[in-house]
């Protein structure tokens, strides 16, 4: 037999590993060169076609017989639509504080990955992507940096710092904080109560849609433990509950309905949502994780039109300890605004999925993190030494902001945190002496200047202080994590730096670049791209080497980025 070539043997085993995951799309356009490669160097028998179809129907799921020495067909172009008909949030970018006024900056956690799978969706369509939808901090969190986490359930959290000259700007420094969650053994997670709800209206057709969304789903029911119960309602025109809560010890059946679903008429996404939550009341178990998760495109246009009253509805529903989570398919009528509003209400997370390898991600190797809670609310304050750190800004994060109050209120809502979720924080710092200050001292007045700390005194050292704040799940009352950031936490060169803290500094720098910031001055693609390449390390799942390719895509694709 002919062998297949493709870019690398992990790849070919990864693409190899998800054709059994479910029935082979359409030849419709898909969302990565992983996955066109993949389609364009395989086709499948009429014999492979009969026996699908007859597993299907039997409730039983066989994966297609690959086929090689049949012509390969033509690549297709590269998709044609309009990415300013999709919805972001209008965020202004963080401003600079000057610690004598603003010392302590507080914000919400935040683990949702939709923003970089979307930015490359675009980047590697030949796109540029809008500017408000590359939140930067989406971006950074959707990589491993293999901090050290804690030893126990309780606390849940363990906290890595650093700082190092920024590689942007030699007169400035870079803060940067990583907390990492508990991992829950799979052996030792509870049980699941899913529901999924699933968006089947007219704009679902093609194939980076509602078939890409069955196919998440089979990788995630193959991943169900027999004692999990499943769930799935659709939504169109009207709702319908497709299958009744069952067990995960019957996943051919679950299987064969996802399978059955068909896209076609309006979108009734609000009395989706209700049945949805209904059918997680009915089943609920406080020892079990109750969850919803919605796949849609999030072209909500009928049922409960106010968004405002959706987001409370959602919100209310949290209160009952069910979770939701979104998944977003599709492009050119992407609603990514309203699935953040809701994802954020229902105490979850959103993902974008533009390709098999995504939701395998997603789904397979981080559904515990995807799941399984390990804490709610979770806060960040950080509060600056005026004796050593002129200004600050925080690099994302920008509809996470929290006022100072709100860090030490239960009744705030913020970012949940699942099992092994890591959350990673830059911030840009100018030091007391650095030319690179960008706020004048006041002529009058001593400008509202903070009592400055003694070389000698009990602070001595410290660059700032973080908490964190946090609930187990199923708790009202908050707990507190607490630690100085010294100057035993500096490195003198960014070479010398964690690599973790390197790379992450790239994907900071790559976001500001699309973005257009003001701060990296001559700092171009190619500065991204070395500071990148030289902090690889470790990359079982090649998700570091594809930001670097990621990288050069948008440098020879789209010069203009970071001119406009």
């Amino acid at each position: 037999m002919t062998a297949l070539l493709f870019r690398s043997t992990a790849i070919t085993a990864a693409v190899l590993a998800l054709a059994a995951c479910g029935p082979a799309p359409d030849s419709g356009n898909r969302t990565t060169d992983t996955v066109d490669e993949e389609r364009s160097l395989r086709t499948e028998s009429p014999q492979a076609v009969a026996e699908f179809e007859d597993g299907i129907a039997g409730g039983i799921a066989v994966a297609p017989t690959i086929v090689a020495g049949e012509p390969m067909p033509m690549p297709l172009p590269p998709p044609q639509y309009d990415p300013f008909s999709e919805q972001y949030e209008d965020v202004d970018l963080n401003p600079v504080h000057l610690v004598s006024e603003d010392p302590v900056s507080t914000f919400s956690s935040d683990v949702d990955t939709a923003a970089y799978a979307n930015v490359r969706r675009y980047i590697t369509d030949g796109q540029t992507p809008p500017r408000d939808a590359v939140r930067i901090e989406e971006m950074i969190n959707y990589f491993d940096y293999d901090y050290a986490g804690p030893e126990d359930a309780v606390p849940p959290f363990a906290a890595t710092v650093a700082v190092a000259p920024t590689p942007w700007n030699e007169d400035t420094q870079i803060l940067h904080i990583g907390i990492q969650g508990y991992d829950i053994d799979l052996s030792e997670r509870p049980r699941a109560n899913l529901v999924f709800l699933v968006d089947v209206s007219g704009s679902m057709e093609g194939s980076d849609r509602l078939p890409l969304l069955q196919q998440s789903l089979r990788m995630l029911t193959e991943q169900l433990q027999d004692d999990d119960t499943v769930s799935i309602v659709t939504y169109a025109g009207g709702v319908r509950v497709v299958l009744e809560p069952t067990p995960g010890s019957q996943r051919n059946r679950i299987l064969a309905a996802i399978d059955h679903l068909q896209s076609g008429g309006s979108t009734a996404g609000a009395a989706g949502i209700e049945q949805a939550y209904e059918l997680a009341r009915r089943n609920f178990d406080e020892d079990a994780v109750n969850r919803v998760i919605l796949g849609t495109d999030g072209d909500f246009n009928v049922g409960i039109a106010d968004p405002n009253r959706l987001e409370d509805y959602i919100a209310e529903q949290r209160e009952t300890g069910i979770y939701l989570s979104i998944l977003g398919f599709g492009r050119g009528n992407l609603n990514d605004l309203l699935m953040q509003r809701l994802a954020q209400a229902g105490n979850g997370n959103a993902a974008y999925i533009d390709g098999l390898l995504e939701a395998r991600r997603v789904l397979v190797d981080e559904m515990s993190s995807t799941l399984f809670p390990i804490a709610d609310d979770l806060k960040i304050q950080v509060e600056f030494n005026s004796a050593v750190v002129a200004e600050y800004r925080l690099i994302g994060y920008e509809t996470r902001a929290l006022n100072r109050e709100d860090f030490n209120n239960d009744q705030v809502d913020a970012g949940d945190i699942g099992s092994g979720h890591s959350v990673t924080a830059i911030y840009e710092i100018v030091p007391v002496d650095s030319p690179a200050r960008l706020v004048d001292d006041l002529r009058y007045g001593d400008g509202g200047t903070a009592p400055v700390i003694e070389s000698d005194g009990a602070h001595a050292g410290e660059y700032a202080f973080l908490r964190i704040r946090y609930k187990l799940p199923g708790e009202d009352t908050s707990r507190l994590i607490e630690r100085p950031i010294t100057v035993a936490d500096v490195y003198e060169t960014i070479d010398a730096a964690p690599e973790s803290t390197r790379f992450a500094a790239a994907v900071a720098a790559f976001g500001q670049l699309l973005r257009g910031d003001p701060y990296l001055g001559s700092f171009g693609f190619d500065d991204v791209y070395a500071l990148a390449q030289g902090a690889r390390g470790d990359d079982p799942f090649g998700l570091r080497a594809e930001f670097v390719q990621l990288v050069r895509t948008a440098e020879v694709s789209q010069p203009q980025v970071g001119q406009r």
